[in-house]
């Protein structure tokens, strides 16, 4: 059940500054600069960066509940590095200039990603949605996704109390209902 992108908190904008798209989805936060011609790291929050690495436009913002001053940036060049992506930015042409950017989130619009395939997930589209087992017993909402190097991993729970941590792998995961907005799993209620 491969993943392809997601959000930083899985919440998504209400109020977005200079036009960014309502519908932006978070993929990834700008870490150290590169170079001294304006190129920066990028950790991407996805386990295939390439398949949106060639975007033409990403939004950059702050980590906020409100996500204000959103700015576009056009994306010159972009590669895979290991984990991480390498990319230019249009007016990002120095060091001081891609240093400037250090934490902060890179987005799209969600129409400017591509579809997803059979049995498989955008995060964004996971959290919140209810978690039932094979017993019809409740065992919270998804309230997010942790990536670890063995498979992505739902932290269940309702947001006050202890979370649950399940793999996202077929053997746990039975059904994706994203119309019914519900996850079904074989876990137990007091594992």
């Amino acid at each position: 059940m491969p993943l392809l992108a997601a959000s930083a908190d899985g919440n998504r904008p209400t109020q977005l500054d200079e036009g960014a798209p309502a519908d932006l989805v978070v993929l990834g936060r700008i870490g150290a600069a590169y170079g001294v011609r304006g190129a920066v790291h990028v950790q991407p929050f996805a386990d295939d960066p390439a398949a949106w690495s060639t975007l033409p436009q990403w939004w950059l913002g702050r980590d906020s509940d409100e996500l204000h001053g959103w700015r576009s940036f056009g994306l010159r060049r972009c590669t895979l590095r290991g984990d991480r992506l390498l990319a230019c930015l249009d007016g990002v042409a120095d060091r001081t200039a891609a240093e400037a950017l250090r934490g902060l989130l890179v987005g799209v619009s969600r129409q400017a990603l591509p579809p997803t395939g059979n049995g498989e997930y955008y995060w964004v589209d996971l959290v919140g949605l209810e978690v039932t087992n094979t017993r019809a017993e409740s065992l919270g909402r998804v309230l997010g996704l942790l990536e670890t190097p063995a498979n992505a991993v739902l932290r269940v729970g309702d947001g006050v109390g202890e979370e649950r941590l399940l793999p996202f792998v077929g053997a746990v995961v039975l059904e994706v209902d994203l119309a019914g907005r519900c996850l079904r799993v074989d876990w137990e209620a007091d594992w």
